[in-house]
């Protein structure tokens, strides 16, 4: 079966212009309904937007793979898109999709059509070619494209044997495994051959693993690189040094890869227990391992806090605050429910963000541990106070339950080693939970006094800010937000803002969340009101912006920053400041962790932070056009 089987010119759309993400993925849903392939087309619609919706299948350079793989398919299919002016598709680079395959796959244990699929996969790695079908003049024209394409790719290609073995070998995995597992392993075998490196590459696909790598050949090769979005077989690798990143990375970074899979500098990975213990102490060091650990629990506390922040804010909004002044947020019954909710949500916060940080540490023994820490610091259990209330040690303790419950856990395991393998089967049902618990417990009781009082030193130090202090503090804080766009800083920032919020301290959170509107929104208007220093495509993406700055998505600066930090880094920076600086100069307060311009209405002074906003963006905008150099297309 070659590719052209799959692909008809009634499934062909050569000059589409669909007006956004949704529309493409509809449009080519219909010509896949018009070549007949389908037997029920919103289950296969539905089918595709649930892929979608686990993470974008724009795979960068202009490129979208999107598919589905349910019963509503009859038989196998392509259809394809090309989009002169390009369509935003949330892309991993960034950049508007002007090329659409949409893959059908029917849900049977037969999957002969994958290696079909995989060959396109990787024909599309191939810059000149992708740019042949993109200025197709027709449907016949585009399949011809593909056919050359595909005999001179495959007909002649030879086994590719190597009899002393590999430099390195790599397993490539995506959840749904069609498209991007392919993508990646094409693209480690090319720059490998650029490079003269023997490598051979596993593809976990929907279809099961294929060419799988030998005990002989791991036992031979220099280093594994695992490039995957999902589990794979692991204990396999043990003693052997080890490199684990995203399925994208083999795509678009597979000559890094390579390059440190050859540096003798990987970590040794080992295989504990059972379980994964990914590799945490080599190039990158302690410090990326602790990051690591701390964004795992913050990323699962976040929908605890954003979600019960929202409710709060509504709460105070739909309350009536001359009803009974001190019990504002509660008055009504509609307030009192979004109020208990929230802060129901809220009560997680700080156990959670203890549980999953332990857990990345230890995996999942140290959850319980962990979170039973995190409950302790919340609730200010001590010695002299068992019950707790006096000494609350709030996000500081939580941050401290969290890596010594981990630690903990990894502690005990050591020691339990020594116990009979016939004892196996009760370390993680009941030596780990008992003793780690009580340990815990022991630990928090014993810190909490001093972590507590640290904690409130802390919070009376914020509290009691005010003039040139505080707005100090809300240009530090703003900054912070654009120096590195979702990355540690800035998320430092914003766990501190959203740290103050159970704290009792609005001013600051809102200080972080104008700051981190900014950088988008400045591009933006620079994009806007100065078109010459972008070019057509930065012009598209930039437009995309002023949604996500409005919705205080930092991380849509990003493509820019990369592409010219020296000149974007700055601007962004000062007008995130500003921004941040002009929060605090006007008394702005917020309640909700998250949301933009769309919880406006529940700011304290909205006018004077909508201002604050606008202010830093126009000023970030402005320097970024000083700073940039007009733009020759």
């Amino acid at each position: 079966m070659r590719i052209t089987d799959l692909l008809q010119p009634e499934s062909i759309a050569l000059n589409s212009h669909p007006a956004d993400k949704t529309a493409a993925i509809e449009q080519a849903v219909a010509l896949m309904a018009a070549a007949g392939r389908l037997n029920d087309v919103s289950g296969y619609r539905d089918a595709v937007f649930a892929r979608e919706a686990q993470g974008t299948t724009g795979v960068g350079e202009g490129i979208a793979i999107p598919h589905g793989k349910t019963a509503a398919v009859s038989t196998p299919g392509l259809s394809a898109l090309v989009i002169p002016d390009g369509v935003d598709f949330d892309a991993l680079d960034g950049a508007p999709v002007t090329l659409l395959f949409l893959i059908a796959a029917p849900d049977t244990k037969e999957n002969v059509h994958l290696a079909v699929l995989s060959r396109l996969s990787t024909l599309l790695m191939d810059e000149a070619f992708t740019q042949r079908l993109r200025q197709a003049a027709t449907a016949e024209e585009f399949l011809q494209c593909i056919d050359l394409a595909e005999q001179a790719k495959f007909e002649e290609e030879q086994p590719n044997t190597q009899q002393d073995g590999y430099q390195v070998l790599a397993v490539t995995a995506c959840p749904t495994g069609i498209a991007h597992t392919y993508m990646a392993a094409e693209s480690l075998e090319n720059k490998a051959k650029a490079r003269n490196i023997s490598i051979k590459v596993e593809t976990n696909g929907s279809g099961g693993a294929k060419n799988v790598l030998t005990s002989e050949e791991i036992a031979k090769a220099s280093c594994i690189i695992v490039a995957a979005d999902k589990n794979v077989e692991m204990a396999r690798f043990d003693g052997k040094p080890v490199i684990q990143v995203k399925v994208a990375d083999g795509i678009h970074k597979a000559d890094e890869l390579l390059t440190e899979a050859l540096s003798g500098q990987v970590a040794i990975y080992h295989h504990q227990d059972g379980k994964d213990a990914p590799p945490e102490v080599g190039k990158k060091g302690w410090g990326h391992a602790v990051y690591k650990h701390l964004m795992n629990g913050v990323s699962h506390m976040l929908p605890f806090v954003i979600g019960g922040g929202i409710l709060i804010a509504l709460a105070f909004l739909l309350d009536d605050y001359a009803l009974n002044p001190a019990n504002f947020g509660s008055n009504t019954p509609v307030a009192a429910f979004f109020k208990a909710v929230g802060d129901a949500a809220f009560g997680f916060m700080l156990p959670i963000l203890a549980g999953y940080i332990a857990m990345s540490i230890a995996d999942r023994p140290g959850l319980a541990v962990g979170f039973i820490g995190g409950y302790i610091a919340k609730v200010g259990m001590t010695f002299a106070n068992p019950a707790g209330g006096a000494f609350t040690s709030g996000f500081l303790g939580a941050l401290l339950a969290g890596f010594i419950g981990g630690y903990l856990i990894v502690g005990l395991r050591k020691v339990f080693d020594r116990l009979p393998r016939s004892l196996e089967g009760i370390k993680p049902v009941l030596l780990y939970p008992v003793c780690g618990i009580l340990l815990m417990g022991v630990i928090m009781f014993a810190i909490n006094p001093v972590v507590g009082a640290i904690n409130d030193a802390l919070n009376n130090a914020l509290l009691s800010m005010n003039g040139a202090s505080k707005i100090v503090l809300g240009l530090v804080l703003g900054g912070m937000m654009s120096v590195d766009m979702g990355g540690p800083v800035n998320k430092a920032a914003y766990v501190f803002g959203t740290a103050q919020l159970a704290a009792g301290e609005y001013g600051i959170m809102a200080a972080v969340m104008a700051g981190g509107m900014v950088a988008p929104l400045a591009i933006a208007i620079c994009a806007t009101f100065f078109r010459n220093r972008f070019s057509k495509k930065e012009r598209q993406s930039a437009l995309v912006n002023y949604v996500m700055g409005a919705s205080f998505i930092s991380e849509g600066a990003i493509p820019f920053a990369a592409q010219d930090p020296l000149r974007v880094l700055p601007a962004c920076i000062v007008g995130s400041a500003l921004a941040g600086g002009l929060s605090m100069a006007f008394g702005c307060g917020l309640r909700a962790p998250h949301g933009g311009i769309f919880v406006l209405p529940v700011v304290s002074n909205p006018f004077g932070y909508l201002a604050a906003i606008v202010i830093g963006s126009v000023v970030g905008a402005l320097l970024l056009a000083i700073l940039k150099k007009p733009v020759h297309e």
